[in-house]
């Protein structure tokens, strides 16, 4: 498998940690590029940020017309009903991300990832289902449309997530927010659940609290867990 073209940052000493962020629907790699400086992250975590550039595909909510997508949307009702194909292609192929930075020596328990609408439904499913201890999962405006059919992952049950949303979102309701916080709340999941006051969207109050979140999980001897 080809990987994923991406736009890469690297701290300024050999990077120890890599957080994967993937962007939402539309959208493209550059565009959570600008909060890397606003996450108020220490020099010191040599934290490299990799944000990978989805495919272009045909988008069947939007008349077929193709655009850069982790999977097609068939219906936008509340529920969503997506190509779920699609998106475990997608998890995989950023999997691959994940595989290449373990072999430029960063060590999966130090790898996050996070993903905005779109993106972090495949962050659900990759992280959830990764078969090695990962560092954490942030997940934006989003909502888990493959909850009932991943393959839940031993090595993640525990897995530090972050969900953050807007209460005020008009294209991704707060509820499918709320109702992911429940489901992994139920399995025993550490999450932490914040709300917003913004649209379909981050302010810089969320982007302080991701990189509060994202310290805690890479600080040296910061568990991964609770």
């Amino acid at each position: 498998m080809d990987l994923l073209p991406c736009v890469e940052i690297e701290p300024p000493a050999p990077a120890t940690a890599a957080v994967i962020w993937l962007h939402g629907l539309g959208a493209n790699g550059h565009d959570f590029e600008p909060v890397v400086p606003h996450l108020g992250l220490p020099e010191t975590l040599a934290v490299r940020f990799v944000f990978p550039h989805a495919p272009e595909i045909p988008v069947t909510i939007n008349n077929g017309y193709v655009m850069p997508a982790w999977y097609d949307i068939l219906v936008m009702d509340l529920g969503r009903e997506v190509d779920a194909a699609q998106l475990r292609s997608s998890a995989a192929a950023v999997g691959q991300l994940i595989e290449r930075e373990k072999a430029r020596g960063i060590p999966s328990e130090r790898i996050i990832i996070a993903g905005f609408s779109q993106g972090g439904a495949v962050g659900y499913e990759l992280a959830l289902s990764w078969p090695e201890r990962l560092g954490g999962l942030v997940t934006l405006s989003t909502y888990f449309p493959t909850a009932e059919s991943v393959a839940y992952s031993p090595a993640n049950h525990d897995l530090p997530v972050f969900i953050g949303h807007g209460r005020l979102d008009p294209m991704v309701s707060e509820s499918l927010g709320a109702s992911a916080h429940a489901l992994l709340e139920a399995r025993g999941y550490p999450v932490e659940y914040h709300t917003y006051n913004v649209e379909h969207g981050v302010d810089m109050v969320e982007i302080r609290d991701i990189g509060t979140w994202i310290r805690k999980r890479l600080e040296p001897g910061a568990a991964t867990s609770r």
